[in-house]
């Protein structure tokens, strides 16, 4: 039956408000629904269905309209592509017949399915591509679809297309987004162990800090840290964090092979365990006690050495994510590799500390022991001549006072240079006096000084610190290496530099020498020049002293030529 002009206007109408609702809607299954339910009730079908197309041609999505859930549930199987629903995935124009079954392509309908006569099928295009088909079947108070609602029909498909089109786009943009999204946490996880890493050398601060990063990452519960031990065999939990510590303290100590920790250890591969409560492998029973799950544990690896193994635990039933586990197997990575450069560099500092210790030792046997001792035979020596020869005692005892004056002012000496001072808020010049009035009490040595006017007060704290522990340092050698009588203290400033000079009429020393093999001290104040943007210079002659000249900027960050 046709319709009318006014009629054919009027749905023309229908239709153009209802598409209006379409592209509105950017949620790709809803609009689905809105589509279908449009297209029932403007060809006035009794049943409609919407089917979508995946990348591959094949049919992904079948929604109905029409049919209760319990028929649905009833019908045998979902439409899988094949009679009028297939001719229809295979063409660029719509299919309307009367009578389904009289069509050559009709396969008929799977046990349970309502009865249908009468068809409408619409290709949805964007294109040459095809997004999927509107179906309508039993036209209602006709025997089929007229011409009318094909046209119909045919202007819902392309509203339709781009409104698919469009909640696709924005589906594309919602992964990307959040994609991106996941791509930002991964790198402020990175960053975060990045900056831990490199800006730390002691372990127990690496540990907290890249277990509490992971934890936060992964949203669980708790986790902890066991490290390989000397043996190469046993592992020790040195670090637990988060919820139920008791539980996991309950097991702190497993050998390579045994329980999850030790399977990781042996591996060297990441361990999930998603079902504790019934893994053999996981011997922990207080930890599945306290609730936990589920579990995921990587080694913690720096080239070939094996560092530790760390775990994370939790009481979620959602599987861990696979990503987030591949980004922990690249944490344990970065996290072995510091953990062994923690190591090496406390290893070293033990090192230095013996090596100090033994240099100490040897000093003070070498030089102060033997000075008291020998002071001890010459009054042993006195006390002998007492009677026999009076003066002759008096000049040992002499002599003796004199070697313990020596005695005590090397023990000073050492006392100045081991003693760590700061230069606090008192600036440069004040912590300089201060320095020389220390020296001169602890050495009985003479120390002139000479300084500018002003304050120094405009000169930056780093430029500051950097001259004060260099006098301390070139005081300390005077005293304790030069043997020094003299020292001569000067600073003075240009309009761009602070310059910082200390000489001595002490011992000296060969420079050829010096530069081959540089010591302790003086690389330690040509390093604090350089660090502040200065430059550092000494000159010495054996058996004349030593002068140390070094200048920094007045100003952070400006170089000088």
């Amino acid at each position: 039956m046709l319709l009318t002009r006014e009629q054919l206007q009027e749905r023309l109408f229908a239709l153009h408000r209802a598409s209006l609702e379409l592209v509105k809607d950017v949620s790709l299954e809803t609009l689905l629904e809105r589509i279908v339910s449009t297209a029932c009730e403007q060809a006035e079908a009794r049943y409609a269905a919407l089917g979508v197309l995946d990348d591959d041609g094949k049919l992904s999505q079948f929604i109905s309209v029409g049919m209760t859930d319990k028929e649905i549930k009833r019908i045998v199987h979902p439409p899988v592509g094949l009679g009028l629903i297939g001719a229809l995935m295979n063409t660029e124009i719509p299919i309307r017949i009367p009578v389904i079954h009289d069509h050559p392509r009709s396969v008929g309908f799977p046990s349970n399915h309502p009865r249908m006569d009468s068809f409408l099928g619409m290709p949805i295009r964007v294109g040459d591509k095809q997004l999927g088909q509107i179906y309508l079947t039993e036209k209602i108070d006709a025997p089929e679809f007229s011409a009318d609602d094909e046209m119909i029909i045919q202007m819902l498909a392309s509203y339709a297309a781009t409104a698919i089109k469009n909640a696709r786009l924005y589906e594309q943009m919602k992964q990307r987004d959040l994609t991106l999204t996941r791509r930002n946490v991964d790198m402020s996880l990175l960053n975060g162990i990045a900056s831990t890493l490199t800006s730390s050398l002691e372990l127990d601060e690496i540990l907290n800090k890249t277990l509490g990063l992971v934890m936060n990452y992964m949203k669980v519960e708790a986790g902890d840290i066991f490290l390989l031990e000397e043996d190469k065999n046993t592992l020790r939990m040195v670090l637990h964090r988060g919820q139920a510590a008791e539980a996991f303290w309950t097991r702190n100590i497993f050998t390579v092979g045994e329980g999850y920790p030790g399977i990781v250890a042996k591996s060297r591969q990441p361990m999930i365990g998603r079902q504790l409560a019934s893994d053999t492998n996981f011997l922990r029973d207080a930890v599945v006690q306290a609730g936990f799950q589920q579990i995921a544990c990587i080694p913690l690896i720096s080239g070939e050495n094996l560092m530790g193994v760390m775990s994370v635990a939790t009481r979620a039933n959602e599987p861990l994510d696979e990503r987030n586990i591949q980004m922990l197997i690249a944490v344990g990575a970065w996290a072995g590799l510091a953990i062994e450069n923690a190591r090496l560099h406390s290893n070293a500092r033990r090192l230095a500390v013996l090596e100090e210790r033994d240099r100490i030792g040897m000093d003070l046997h070498d030089g102060i022991i033997q000075s008291i001792y020998g002071v001890g035979l010459g009054l042993e020596g006195a006390q002998l001549m007492l009677n026999e020869d009076p003066q002759a005692a008096k000049e040992r005892i002499h002599q003796a006072i004199g070697g313990l004056n020596q005695a005590i002012r090397d023990i000073r000496a050492y006392i100045l240079d081991l003693r760590p001072r700061q230069l606090g808020n008192e600036g440069l010049l004040n912590g300089v006096k201060r320095l020389i009035a220390e020296y001169r009490a602890h050495t009985f040595s003479e120390v002139n000084f000479t300084g500018p006017e002003s304050d120094l007060k405009d000169l930056p704290h780093s430029q500051s610190l950097a001259l004060f522990h260099i006098c301390q340092e070139a005081l300390a050698n005077a005293a304790k290496h030069a043997k020094a009588k003299n020292v001569q203290v000067a600073i003075w400033t240009t309009n761009e530099r602070a310059l910082l000079e200390i000489s001595d009429d002490g011992k000296g020393f060969d420079t050829e020498k010096m530069h081959s093999s540089i010591g302790h001290g003086l690389a330690n104040m040509q390093t604090r020049a350089h660090a502040v943007g200065g430059e550092f210079d000494i000159s010495s002659t054996l058996g004349e002293g030593t002068t140390i000249l070094v200048w920094v900027p007045r100003i952070i960050g400006r170089v000088i030529n």
